[in-house]
């Protein structure tokens, strides 16, 4: 009952006190989520929300500071209170604190004011921070378009004069509020910017994001924004990659997002190099359509030569030394993303003249430098994935063919080493841990949050598929045996094909009962929150339902007001509705965590049918392998059995011309 006593003081006339309690306030709930949770039930937001409004909201004093940083508190981290403020309208009554008014746009910023904006987008940020809980963030963002929350902080952003740390924090609120939410996203797409002519806020940001001359804050801030207005968002990503096919309806002078994204690709800047393949890299994220669309793109080239296509010159640049280190990893992820799942991308890279002889090179060199190691590390990455997504179309550039000069010329073992360098490096630790781009300096901008998902998930397939070649491995055909073992070997081959069907099917349905599991254990997860929920509300309900008690206990003897007894009652009440809420979550509890064993049942059941389908298999290899050899000893047997006078072959050894199996092949 402490923090009550406290919060009661933040309604004392006295402002020094007042003051002084919001301070403690600020250092009791550093980390602590129980008395964050304490302070928000005893009416929190609508008392700070009350001294801002007294203290003339962002144009206020230090205490309007003070009031947000405790909100700030209440808020980061606690999915709880997020839910709390969410449900009782206070987002509604965040936004009007972001339009600026003409008084105060004349009136300028002062650092004061600096302050408390920075402290009010902080609050934005807190709500809908991608590692928040999804159903917080999307519940949130869909009200921050309805309050016109995001509509203020769009006219922000247009807007001039404003300091350029808050315009950087602003982008990326903007980026926040806007990612994996459709309708957000389509109401960034449509704002457009005050200039002669009018051009799209996107386009706009993407030109500060390509000028070298910007903050360095301010760029990272705009290719963030930019990521998450493609965030699951395909129209969004379609839209760019047409800006850059060939359009007879298409405004040539107009500037575009695909003509901003190649003037930063190919200038001299290496961080713009960097920015543009990032972001050109984002707009193709999980959707192999585009991938196949941007093949189309062709590019002008000087002399009136025949236009190269945008996948090529991507693959020279990558070779020229003079490009720097920054943007051959900006070039090399842009690449290896492309040509994920995507077997005509592979094609077309592999048509491209001197680009296996670059990337052997640059794994059989000795450099020693960190960074140049990350390299290496990389081109191994993306020579896997012309391994893993080759359709063996093109001769000479086949599957088997690539692994076999990997084997040569660089070595398995070396090349599993170099491919697992990008993990060991310090910049991937760093861009795992969330998708908004920090940097102290420009030389911290190397790998992305989405390469390295896209690494992750199949550094080892590649690791394992390249380890699985042998040098003198040669596939047993059917040529070298009678038409007897052939036809037996083909009915082997048709069995087992037989059974790899019934197992991917059987994997399939693995694979669907996983997902079935996981959005069980999700709703479950949801469920349980929100009954922690109920419970913390319950457990205050009963404090104040004990106070109120005391209190009446201990005016015994004395006359009993009615307002006290319609106090209690209305508690009483208000426990009971929560009880019973509280016991209906646990029988939905109850009922998801038998389907959630249902689920694994079958799921078990499904595996145990796939291993004994496996096993089977590997009887029936056995068995090919067993029928192989004695097939290999009959034909031995053969050529020892002297024939009559007349046919008699020549006595003496046989030699490698005159035997029937041909020069190096072996059974395997």
């Amino acid at each position: 009952m402490g923090v009550s006593k406290l919060m009661d003081l933040l309604t004392d006339s006295r402002e020094v006190i007042r003051n002084d309690v919001l301070l403690l306030l600020i250092e009791l709930t550093k980390g602590n989520s129980n008395i964050q949770k304490i302070v928000a039930f005893e009416n929190a937001f609508d008392r700070l929300f009350e001294i801002v409004r007294e203290e003339g909201c962002s144009d206020g004093g230090i205490v309007v500071e003070d009031c947000l940083i405790l909100l700030l508190n209440l808020l980061k981290n606690n999915s709880s209170n997020q839910q709390f403020f969410k449900e009782g309208s206070y987002i509604q009554r965040l936004a009007p604190m972001f339009e600026l008014s003409q008084d105060s746009e004349e009136a300028g910023w002062s650092p004061q004011k600096i302050s408390n904006f920075h402290c009010l987008l902080q609050v934005v940020r807190a709500l809908v921070t991608p590692s928040n809980q999804q159903q917080v963030v999307a519940a949130c963002q869909r009200v921050m378009q309805k309050s016109r929350l995001l509509h203020a902080l769009c006219e922000i952003l247009m807007s001039s004069g404003v300091p350029a740390d808050i315009l950087t924090e602003t982008i990326n609120a903007v980026a926040e509020v806007v990612r994996g939410d459709r309708d957000n996203q389509d109401e960034l797409g449509r704002v457009m910017a005050p200039s002669s002519p009018p051009r799209p806020a996107i386009v706009v940001l993407l030109m500060s994001m390509i000028n070298e001359k910007q903050l360095l804050a301010l760029r990272c801030a705009v290719l963030y924004c930019f990521e998450c207005f493609l965030y699951r968002n395909s129209d969004g990503q379609r839209a760019v990659v047409q800006t850059l096919l060939p359009s007879s309806t298409s405004d040539v002078s107009a500037l575009s997002t695909g003509q901003l994204l190649c003037t930063g690709l190919f200038s001299t800047d290496a961080l713009a190099n960097w920015f543009s393949a990032v972001a050109l890299m984002h707009s193709l994220v999980e959707n192999v359509a585009l991938k196949e669309e941007l093949l189309r793109v062709l590019l002008a080239t000087p002399g009136g030569q025949r236009p190269i296509t945008l996948l090529e010159q991507c693959t020279n640049l990558m070779q020229q030394e003079r490009y720097r280190l920054q943007s051959k990893v900006g070039l090399l992820m842009l690449l290896s993303l492309w040509l994920a799942h995507c077997p005509g991308a592979v094609k077309a890279m592999l048509e491209t003249q001197g680009t296996m002889a670059y990337l052997t090179a640059q794994l059989c060199s000795n450099e020693h430098d960190e960074r140049e190691f990350l390299v290496q590390g990389m081109c191994a990455f993306l020579m896997g994935l012309c391994i893993q997504f080759n359709d063996n179309s093109l001769p000479g550039q086949k599957r088997e063919d690539i692994s076999q000069l990997i084997i040569k010329r660089i070595g398995q073992e070396s090349f599993c080493n170099k491919l697992a360098e990008v993990s060991r490096h310090e910049a991937y630790s760093r861009a795992c841990k969330q998708a908004q781009i920090r940097a102290k300096s420009a030389g911290e901008l190397l790998l992305d949050y989405e390469y390295c998902k896209l690494y992750k998930g199949l550094e080892a397939l590649i690791a394992k598929l390249v380890s699985g070649f042998d040098v003198d491995g040669i596939e047993l055909t059917e040529l070298t045996l009678s038409s007897e073992a052939s036809a037996l070997v083909s009915q082997y081959k048709g069995i087992i094909r037989g059974m790899d069907a019934q197992i991917q099917g059987l994997q399939q349905s693995t694979k669907d009962l996983e997902q079935e599991n996981a959005e069980l254990k999700e709703k479950l997860g949801e469920e349980q929150s929100l009954n922690s929920q109920l419970s913390d509300q319950n457990t205050l309900l009963k404090a104040q339902l004990g106070a109120s008690a005391g209190q009446v206990k201990s005016a015994q003897g004395a006359e009993t007001t009615t307002a006290n007894v319609e106090e209690l009652n209305a508690a009483r009440y208000q426990a009971n509705m929560y009880f019973a809420e509280n016991i209906r979550l646990t029988k939905d509890l109850e009922t998801l965590r038998q389907q959630l064993t249902a689920e694994k049942q079958r799921a078990d059941t499904a595996l145990e049918s796939l291993a004994a389908t496996q096993k089977d298999q590997e009887d029936l290899l056995e068995l090919l392998a067993d029928q192989e050899s004695k097939l290999t000893r009959y034909e031995e047997a053969a050529t020892t059995i002297p024939f009559s006078t007349s046919n008699q072959a020549p006595s003496g050894p046989v030699t490698e011309e005159e035997s029937p199996i041909p020069s190096g092949t072996a059974s395997r």
